[in-house]
């Protein structure tokens, strides 16, 4: 599904990825995890071949980036970041947004297809803000506009999905509501790589995190045996507590003097 394979980034004198190796595979969904400026998010631009390494080999969805056309093979990949949200007008209704996830399009210039337009319509639907249809797309709420951004990743029932940190911004009842929308994923033949920097957010759907430490992957694996308080001390640099409960992960920052 993706194969990353000792991937390197540099920036002049700066090391951004350091010989990072990660594999996916299908009927898995993952997390990404680590402090700002880990490079997290530089692995997802690779992953939808955005960005391209100094040295090392991507592979996406049986495709090696170099040796294929990565515009289509971003077709079968649904996207979800905030970037993306600044590439889309505000003043487009709300299901013509979502339509243009059938191509990958940030806006159509032509007769929109009547199907595409009862698709984006049901699919907003599935997702409780049908009646936001024909409102622009900057008159919804923060977590509004992130139901429609998932929709929109649906639209072209893609093998893939990809989200970097979908519920920044959102308040407690917005991002739990947002997160219970993941769980339809569970039904489709689908990947999830989820970015976060919230540990709270790994819900039940996902079963492996990548632990993402200075440009290395510091743990990755099924998540009960990465999410250890040991790990994520070292990847955090605090002392930190891990408790499981509705199968959830939830931390605690220990105090000062507190043994793990």
């Amino acid at each position: 599904m993706i194969h990353l394979q000792e991937l390197y980034l540099r920036r002049d004198e700066r090391v951004i990825l350091d010989g990072v190796n990660l594999h996916m595979r299908p009927g898995e969904h993952w997390v990404i995890l680590g402090k700002n400026g880990s490079g997290k998010t530089t692995l997802l631009e690779m992953m939808t071949g955005y960005m391209f390494p100094s040295s090392g080999t991507v592979e996406v969805l049986g495709n090696r980036y170099g040796q294929c056309d990565v515009r289509e093979v971003r077709k079968r990949i649904g996207y979800i970041s905030q970037s993306l949200v600044e590439k889309l007008t505000l003043s487009d209704s709300v299901w013509e947004v979502v339509a243009t996830g059938a191509y990958a399009f940030l806006r159509f210039y032509q007769d929109i297809p009547s199907e595409l337009r009862d698709q984006a319509r049901a699919l907003l639907t599935d997702m409780g803000i049908g009646h936001l249809s024909d409102q622009p797309l900057g008159s919804l709420s923060q977590g509004e506009r992130k139901k429609a951004l998932l929709a929109r990743s649906l639209m072209a029932s893609p093998e893939l999905l990809i989200m970097d940190e979908p519920c920044a911004g959102l308040d407690l009842y917005e991002r739990e509501k947002f997160l219970r929308e993941l769980y339809r994923l569970s039904e489709q033949n689908m990947t999830a790589v989820y970015v976060t920097h919230h540990i709270e957010e790994i819900v039940p759907l996902f079963t492996h995190v990548a632990l993402i430490h200075e440009g290395k992957v510091a743990a990755a694996g099924p998540k009960k045996e990465v999410l250890t308080g040991e790990a994520l001390s070292k990847a955090y640099d605090l002392p930190i507590e891990v408790e499981w409960a509705h199968e959830r992960p939830w931390i605690r920052v220990a105090q000062q003097g507190d043994s793990l």
